[in-house]
C-alpha cells in the first residue's frame, strides 16, 4: 500500500482542497454538535496546512438527505475554529462559480469550510467510478485547486466525487489522520506473528467475515471470541446456551450467518477460541456459570457435542460477559503474541458488574509488548473507561471503514491514493 503524504509536497501559497470526515452527532432540537471527536481528529492536518502557508479549502459532509442530522456546516465551522484556535471562514455555497471566486480570494494560511457536499445531488448519486471525476463539483474545484489532500479515513470504503473524483485530476496526498490509520491498520493485516484477533460486540456478521478472512489467508494464528460473537460460535458448535440467549442472538441475525459459522467451526475450529465460563445476570446480580468443559477450542467443543456430550449453560439466563477463566486464558495468549487486533467489546461493559471481561482483555493488550490495535466505537469507549487506551499502540477512529479494511472489501479512497502515487515518477 503505497501513498504520498504531506511530507512529499510543498503547499506554501497553493490552494489545497482537503476532504475530511467531520460527520458528527447532532441534537435534533437545536442542531448543536453533541460530540466533536471527529472535528478534533481532523484538526491536525488542517492546522499543519495553514501553518505551512496553504490556502486551505475544507470539504466535508453531515448526514444524508432526508435524515434528521442532515444540516449545513455553519456550526461545524465555528467548532473547527474553536478547536484550531484559528479563524475558519464558512462559505454557505454549494460547489460552483460563487465558491470558486471565494477560493480565489483566500490568502496563504487562511481556512475556508465549504457547504455540506451532500447537498449536491451528484455527491450522493450512485455513479460509476469513471464518472466521478467528470462531475460539476470536480470540474469547478479542479479549476482552482492545486493539491488534493484526503484525510477522510472514516469514509475510505465509499466512492463519491469529493472522495475519489478529485484524486483523479489533482496531485493527491494522504492527510495525517489517513496516514496514521493506514499505516497502523496495515500492520493488522500484514502482521508480525504470532497474531491474535479478539472479536466481540454484537455485529457477528462482520466478525464472522473477519474470522473467515484472517484464518483462511493466514493473517491470524488464533481468533479469540466474546460478546455475541462468542455466543454465535458456541451455538454453531452445538452448545445449549438456553432459550433466552439463543432467541436474542437470532433476533440479531444469527440465522443469516449460521452456515458460515458452522463451516468455520468445522474448518478452523482449532484456531477459534470461545468462552467456557460466562457472567450472567441472576436476580439483577452478576453470577459466573460454567459450560463444564476444559478446552477453549470451538472445534474440540463441537467434537464433544457430536460425540454425545451435552454442553450447556446450567441456567436459562442472559449472558452479559465472559467469565474469569476465559479472561485468564485469553490474557495468557495475548502475552505470547506479537500482534493483537481487537474489534468489539467482550461483554456489556457499560453495566456495573459486567465490565471485567472487556476491561481485563484491554488491560492485557495495554501491558503487552505486542503491536496492539483496537477499532470500533464501543471497544474504544471501553478502553478509555478502563484507562487502557494510552497503552494501545493504535486506536482506530473508523467504524465501517475499519471493518471494510479488515474484511478485505474494496476501499475506493485507498485505491485512489495508490493510483495518485503511481502517477508521480
Amino acid at each position: 500500500m503505497r501513498f504520498l503524504t504531506l511530507d512529499d509536497v510543498e503547499v506554501k501559497g497553493k490552494v489545497v482542497i482537503v476532504r475530511v470526515d467531520i460527520n458528527s452527532p447532532i441534537d435534533p432540537q437545536t442542531g448543536d454538535i453533541l460530540d466533536d471527536t471527529r472535528i478534533r481528529e481532523s484538526a491536525p492536518t488542517i492546522r499543519e496546512l495553514a501553518d505551512r502557508g496553504a490556502k486551505v479549502v475544507v470539504l466535508a459532509h453531515q448526514g444524508r438527505p432526508e435524515d434528521p442530522d442532515f444540516t449545513t456546516l455553519e456550526k461545524h465551522a465555528k467548532k473547527l475554529s474553536e478547536v484550531l484556535g484559528k479563524d475558519v471562514k464558512y462559505a454557505p455555497d454549494l460547489v460552483g462559480p460563487t465558491l470558486v471566486e471565494k477560493i480565489k480570494q483566500l490568502k496563504p494560511g487562511e481556512i475556508m469550510l465549504a457547504e455540506n457536499v451532500r447537498m449536491l445531488a451528484e455527491e450522493v448519486a450512485k455513479l460509476p467510478p469513471e464518472k466521478l471525476s467528470k462531475t460539476f463539483m470536480v470540474k469547478y474545484l479542479a479549476s482552482v485547486g492545486e493539491i488534493f489532500v484526503n484525510d477522510a479515513f472514516a469514509a475510505i470504503h465509499r466512492a463519491s466525487p469529493s472522495l475519489v473524483g478529485l484524486a483523479e485530476v489533482l496531485p493527491t496526498y494522504a492527510g495525517r489522520l489517513m496516514e496514521r490509520e493506514l499505516r497502523g491498520l496495515a500492520r493488522a493485516v500484514t502482521p508480525e506473528h504470532p497474531c491474535l484477533y479478539v472479536l466481540g460486540g454484537a455485529k457477528f456478521d462482520d466478525s464472522v467475515k473477519i474470522t473467515e478472512r484472517v484464518l483462511k489467508e493466514g493473517i491470524a494464528d488464533l481468533v479469540l471470541t466474546g460478546g455475541l460473537v462468542g455466543q454465535a460460535f458456541l451455538v454453531a458448535a452445538g452448545v445449549d446456551l438456553g432459550e433466552k440467549n439463543e432467541q436474542f442472538i437470532r433476533s440479531k441475525g444469527y440465522d443469516k450467518i449460521a452456515d458460515k459459522a458452522k463451516k468455520i467451526v468445522a474448518e478452523y475450529g482449532d484456531r477459534v477460541l470461545v468462552p467456557i465460563d460466562h457472567v450472567v445476570k441472576m436476580e439483577d446480580k452478576p453470577k459466573v456459570l460454567e459450560l463444564g468443559v476444559t478446552t477453549f477450542k470451538v472445534g474440540e467443543i463441537a467434537a464433544l457435542v457430536s460425540g454425545g456430550k451435552r454442553v450447556k449453560l446450567p441456567e436459562d439466563v442472559p449472558i452479559y460477559d465472559i467469565g474469569p477463566k476465559t479472561v485468564e486464558a485469553y490474557r495468557a495468549e495475548i502475552m505470547k503474541a506479537k500482534t493483537v487486533v481487537a474489534n468489539g467489546p467482550l461483554g456489556a461493559f457499560e453495566e456495573p458488574g459486567f465490565e471485567k471481561g472487556s476491561f481485563g482483555i484491554l488491560k492485557a493488550m495495554a501491558e503487552s509488548p505486542a503491536f496492539t490495535v483496537i477499532g470500533g466505537g464501543h471497544i474504544v469507549a471501553a478502553a478509555h473507561a478502563c484507562g487502557a487506551a494510552d497503552g494501545i499502540k493504535h486506536v482506530s477512529t473508523g467504524g465501517g471503514a475499519t471493518i471494510s479494511l479488515l474484511t478485505g472489501e474494496p476501499l475506493p479512497v485507498v485505491e485512489a491514493l495508490t493510483k495518485a502515487a503511481q502517477r508521480v515518477k
